[in-house]
């Protein structure tokens, strides 16, 4: 009964003491009008009847009841004390009245009323004010008792105040043992005070049963909105298993357990929408055996510091990717009109339009212009693709086409670069291949990319093929060679802007590394996935898997759907054999 007159002291009221007082008035005014509703059916009933004697108890369970309600909603025992104190003193006129005057044992009850205001306040004054009351009652009773049919004091009558004096013995054993909470409670606040966190008493159930006032500077909350499952429901929803899972050890006899915890704060702006949640580090102690856990919540300032930390370097790292993405594509689309220049002049004098050379030696020169020119434009057109489709800017624009007709479009372009290293460029394009709708110019930017590296790192002699097939609703091609393969600690710099293997084989083959990571972004583009097996000296094998439908209707371009993507490596279904090592075949997907 007590934690429950607890629970109805208003949250407002944070002083120890001045909840402890109103804790005991509420339980007082709920429990009086039981003793007077007995007291008024053995007294008052036999001389003014069924009735009245029906209309005084509802009378007092209500104006006792309305006056502890009335403490409870405004955290003051004012009013409430002066109006209890005028009913209690009507009350005692009219029982000692009706039980015959002064000489009934009912008159012991005006000791009720002093004795109930100390034990309410613990002070004197209050003593005094009920001592003024019960002489007030007496009076009173003087004045109604020629005008009230009353009974003969009898002997029987000791039930009324017997029944009041039952209650004083186990109030005092709480007397006494809240004053000693309260001293503990104080010696609690001083150390509470040094210690820079929250402590809470949890009970095995899991209620918060109290919290220390520290929650007003760490958590901006009032202690009393922490209590029962205050703080449970202030708990991240991620955050909770492990928090019961905490309590649970604790029931089961485990003396410490510490956890990190998400705890939701008030806004510090009114109005303010969003979670405002924050690192904290909890640690929950058992007390004594068969008792409830101490627990100990302090500010994660470690966790905090990174996560700063964290939102700094990603704020900044964002906003260098956009300055660098910014930064390219204005270089590139500078640099693209010189070099038009520099190749159509050199195309010009190459034709002799205006006349021919000297010297066989200054056509060639100008042939080497050209082709330098030309090469220069393809590595500046890839760096401007692929900081557009970082930037998000880079707009597919997908179209039916035959899927055979882009594969062959890219053999005829690439024949005479395999011719010339006598490599075999074959084509293996399943007729179920059909149409794919996607962007033409990407899905053919992919096909020449991918087969251009195949016939670079492929030696002289070797194969280069070029596969499709459909499955389901996805179209599967892939372009395959028997070239130098790629080793396992080299699996991870695929896909990387300007990131090339290096060995002694590459070494002797110009690039800047943004074949593939275009490749990577403009197979995002479509919502594809890209694959890649690999094993040294066994060739490599790099697969594309495109809807045939094209992509869905979600955002294109978007640079988490393009160049950021995860990438895994994962040995392939056949493990590899002891001939092979850490070298066995390979796959990154991404």
């Amino acid at each position: 009964m007590a934690a429950g007159c607890g629970r109805l002291v208003n949250p407002s009221v944070v002083d120890a003491g001045e909840r402890s007082r109103q804790s005991r008035f509420i339980g007082v005014m709920l429990a009086a009008p039981f003793l007077a509703a007995g007291s008024a059916v053995t007294l008052i009933t036999a001389s003014l009847g069924a009735d009245v004697t029906l209309a005084a108890i509802f009378a007092t369970f209500g104006l006792c009841w309305f006056t502890a309600l009335l403490v409870a909603a405004t955290g003051r025992l004012l009013p409430g004390v002066p109006l209890a104190l005028a009913a209690a003193s009507a009350g005692l006129a009219g029982l000692v009245a009706a039980a015959g005057g002064p000489a009934s044992p009912v008159m012991v009850l005006a000791l009720a009323l002093p004795v109930e205001a100390f034990w309410i306040s613990g002070e004197r004054r209050w003593a005094v004010w009920g001592i003024v009351a019960a002489c007030a009652g007496i009076l009173l009773q003087f004045a109604i008792h020629p005008v009230w049919p009353a009974a003969a004091p009898a002997a029987w009558h000791w039930l009324v105040p017997l029944a009041w004096g039952a209650t004083l013995l186990p109030r005092a054993r709480y007397w006494r043992d809240s004053i000693d909470a309260e001293d503990e409670a104080q010696t609690q606040m001083q150390f509470q005070h040094v210690i820079d966190g929250v402590v809470f008493r949890i009970a095995r159930c899991g209620e918060v049963l109290e919290a220390s006032g520290q929650a007003r500077s760490i958590l901006k909350l009032a202690p009393e909105l922490l209590n029962g499952t205050g703080l449970f429901d202030r708990v991240h929803l991620a955050d909770r298993v492990a928090y019961l899972s905490a309590l649970a050890d604790m029931r089961e006899g485990a003396g410490l357990r510490r956890l990190e915890l998400r705890i939701r704060l008030p806004m510090a702006e009114p109005g303010a929408t969003g979670d405002n949640y924050r690192p904290f580090s909890l640690e929950l102690m058992a007390c004594e055996e068969g008792g409830a856990f101490f627990a100990l919540l302090r500010e994660n300032e470690e966790v905090a510091r990174l996560r700063a930390a964290l939102a700094a370097a990603h704020e900044a790292a964002s906003g260098a990717e956009v300055a660098k993405g910014r930064f390219l594509a204005a270089v590139s689309h500078e640099l693209r009109t010189p070099l038009n220049a520099i190749i159509g002049f050199s195309d010009m004098l190459l034709n002799d339009m205006f006349g021919s050379f000297a010297d066989p030696r200054q056509k060639e020169y100008v042939g080497l212009v050209r082709d330098s020119g030309q090469h220069l434009l393809e590595v500046v057109t890839s760096i401007l693709d692929v900081s557009r489709i970082e930037a998000g800017a880079y707009s597919a624009e997908p179209e039916p086409f035959r899927f055979a007709d882009a594969v062959e479009m890219c053999r005829s372009m690439l024949a005479v670069q395999a011719g010339d290293r006598n490599i075999d460029l074959a084509t293996h394009v399943a007729p179920d291949s059909g149409e794919i709708n996607a962007d033409r110019r990407a899905v053919q930017q992919i096909l020449i990319n991918l087969a251009s590296n195949a016939i670079k790192f492929t030696p002289d002699g070797g194969a280069v093929t070029i596969g499709a097939q459909r499955i389901g609703s996805r179209l599967h091609f892939w372009v395959s060679d028997t070239g130098i393969g790629i080793a396992e600690e080299d699996l991870e710099k695929l896909g990387k802007p300007f990131m090339q293997i290096q060995n002694d084989y590459t070494r002797r083959f110009a690039g800047t590394g943004l074949g593939l990571s275009l490749v990577k972004g403009l197979v995002a583009l479509h919502e594809g996935t890209m694959s890649v097996e690999s094993a040294p000296g066994k060739g490599t094998r790099v697969t594309i898997s495109l809807p045939v439908d094209g992509p869905g209707n979600g955002p294109k371009g978007n640079r988490d759907n393009s160049v950021v993507l995860p990438i895994s490596s994962a040995r392939s279904g056949v493990e590899p054999s002891k001939k092979e090592g850490r070298h066995g075949p390979l796959r990154k997907t991404a």
